[in-house]
C-alpha cells in the first residue's frame, strides 16, 4: 500500500476521497462516487478485503492482492445512480479502462471468485482480470480470438488505429502480415526501452507501411489530409490570469509526447518546465498554485492528430475539450472537465473535429448567402415576412467566423484551481496558472477548409 493510502479502519469518506482520485475519468463525477461509495461501504465488514481493494487500486496492481468480492444479483448486473451493469465492468472502467465494453474482459488464473465462474460471491478487483481485444479491432491476423494484449501497446499502438498484422511483444515489436501480403517480413526489434519519440516515428511507420499493404475491408481509416503534417505537432502557451508568461513553447512532430511541469531543468525538446519562467506581476495566488504543479501533465499526440492527456500532478487540472464536451452530452464549450491524478484520458479527437469545422463553415456560408437574398427579397418565408427566430438563427449562423473555428483547434487546461459554474472563477482568465495548446494538424486542416468554403470576415476582431 502506498504511504498515504487509507487503511480499512479509515472513515468510509476518506477512503473513497482516496480511490477517487485514481479514476481514470470516463464516468462522470457523480457516477463515479455513488459506485465507489456502494463498494467501500459493502465491503466494510470485509477489512482485508477492503485492504487488498486500496492496495490493488493506490499501487496500480503493482502489489499483488487479494479478491474483493460482493454479493451476486439474481441477473447478475449491479445498480448504481439508477443505471445497471456488471460490477466488475464497471469498477474495470472506474479504474483501468474508461472506454472498455463489457465483452472484454478475461479474469487471470489466479482470481478464486471471477464473475464468469458463476459463484455467489463477484471478484470486482479490476487488477483480477485482463483486458482482451474486441472483435471489433479486427486484429484476427494475430492469433485466435481473445488474444490478450499488454496494456501498454494497447496505449501506444493499438489505439493508433494500427491495420491488421502487428504483434505487440515485450521488447520487440513484430510484423506478421497475413499470407496474402506477399512474404513474412522479419522482426523488426526495438530496443528495450525505446525512446517516447523514437517509438512515436516508428509506431507511425509501422502504420502506414502495413495500411498500405492492407487490401482487405476499410479497418484502418484513410488520413484525413494527404498533406504532409506540420513540422512542430502543437505549441503551448503558459498565462497567469490574463497575462501570457515566457515565450509559446514548439513541440516537433519527431516527439508525440510532451509534458508540462513545474520544474525548473528543462531536458529537451520534450519537457516544457513551468518553474523557470519569471513574471514580475505574479501574484500571490499564481505564486502559491505554481507550487503544486509538481510533474504537471503529459500530452500524448497519437496517430494523425488525436491528444491524449495524463495527469502527472498530485492536484487534479481542469480543461476545456470539445471532445470531452461531445462525450459527456453537453454543448461545445459549455463545460469544464476535472481530470484527477493518475488519469489517463483521450481530450481530442482530429476527425471529430474537422467534421465540425466542415460542418460550421458549410452552415456559416450557407447561412450568409441566405441573409444576403432575405435582404434582397428573394426568399419568401418566415424569414422574410420578419419571422423572428428564423432571422435570428441566420444572423447567428451567419456570425460565424474563424475565431469559432479556430477554438476548436485549441486545448485549454489550468492547474489545480477550477473555473465556470461550480467555481468563483468564472473564466480560465481568472485562474492563476493555466496554459493553452495549440493543435497544428487540426489548425492545417482547418486551413484546408477555409480554402474550399471561405468565410466572409463578420467583423475586424476576426
Amino acid at each position: 500500500m502506498s504511504v498515504n493510502a487509507p487503511s480499512s479502519n479509515d472513515a468510509c469518506l476518506s477512503i473513497v476521497h482516496s480511490l477517487m482520485c485514481h479514476r481514470q475519468g470516463g464516468e462522470n463525477e457523480g457516477f463515479a462516487k455513488r459506485a465507489i461509495e456502494s463498494l467501500v461501504k459493502k465491503l466494510k465488514e470485509k477489512k482485508d478485503e477492503l485492504d487488498s481493494l486500496i492496495t490493488a487500486i493506490t499501487t496500480n496492481g503493482v502489489h499483488p492482492s487479494k479478491c474483493v468480492t460482493i454479493q451476486r444479483t439474481l441477473d447478475g448486473r449491479l445498480q448504481v445512480a439508477g443505471r445497471k451493469g456488471f460490477p466488475h465492468v464497471i469498477y474495470a472502467r472506474l479504474w483501468r479502462w474508461p472506454d472498455l465494453h463489457k465483452n472484454e474482459l478475461k479474469h487471470v488464473k489466479f482470481c478464486q471468485y471471477a464473475f464468469d465462474l458463476k459463484y455467489d460471491n463477484v471478484c470486482v478487483n479490476p487488477y483480477h482480470y485482463e483486458r482482451v481485444v474486441s472483435p471489433g479491432i479486427a486484429l484476427s491476423p494475430l492469433g485466435p480470438p481473445g488474444r490478450l494484449i499488454k496494456e501498454e501497446y494497447i496505449h501506444d499502438c493499438i489505439q493508433m488505429d494500427m491495420p491488421p498484422g502487428i504483434s505487440p511483444h515485450s521488447g520487440a515489436l513484430k510484423l506478421q502480415p497475413p499470407d496474402h501480403y506477399g512474404q513474412p517480413l522479419p522482426p523488426l526489434q526495438l530496443p528495450p526501452e525505446p525512446q517516447r519519440c523514437m517509438f512515436g516515428n516508428l509506431c507511425r511507420f509501422l502504420v502506414h507501411l502495413l495500411g498500405s499493404q492492407h487490401h482487405g475491408s476499410a479497418s484502418f481509416p484513410p488520413p484525413v489530409s494527404n498533406h504532409p503534417g506540420p513540422e512542430f505537432w502543437c505549441s503551448i502557451s503558459y498565462f497567469e490570469m490574463d497575462v501570457q508568461v515566457g515565450e509559446m513553447f514548439k513541440v516537433p512532430a519527431s516527439c508525440p509526447v510532451v509534458t508540462v511541469d513545474g520544474y525548473v531543468d528543462p531536458s529537451g525538446g520534450d519537457r516544457f518546465c513551468l518553474g523557470q519562467l519569471s513574471n514580475v506581476h505574479r501574484t500571490d495566488a499564481s505564486e502559491r498554485a505554481r507550487l503544486h504543479i509538481g510533474k504537471g501533465v503529459q500530452l500524448e499526440c497519437r496517430g494523425e492528430g488525436d491528444v491524449w492527456m495524463r495527469c502527472m500532478s498530485d492536484h487534479a487540472v481542469f480543461v476545456q475539450s470539445y471532445y470531452l464536451d461531445r462525450e459527456a452530452g453537453r454543448a461545445p464549450g459549455d463545460a469544464v472537465h476535472k481530470i484527477y491524478p493518475g488519469a489517463y484520458i483521450k481530450v481530442f479527437d482530429l476527425r471529430q473535429c474537422h467534421r465540425q469545422m466542415q460542418q460550421q463553415a458549410a452552415t456559416a456560408q450557407a447561412a450568409a448567402a441566405a441573409q444576403a437574398a432575405a435582404v434582397a427579397g428573394n426568399i419568401p418565408g418566415p424569414g422574410s415576412v420578419g419571422g423572428i427566430a428564423p432571422a435570428v438563427s441566420l444572423s447567428a449562423a451567419a456570425g460565424i467566423g474563424v475565431d469559432d473555428l479556430r477554438r476548436l483547434c485549441i486545448l485549454r487546461l489550468s492547474f489545480v484551481k477550477g473555473w465556470g459554474p461550480d467555481y468563483p472563477r468564472q473564466s480560465i482568465k481568472h485562474t492563476p496558472c493555466w496554459v493553452e495548446v495549440h493543435l497544428h494538424r487540426a489548425l492545417q486542416l482547418l486551413d484546408e477548409v477555409l480554402h474550399t468554403m471561405p468565410l466572409a470576415d463578420p467583423g475586424p476582431a476576426n
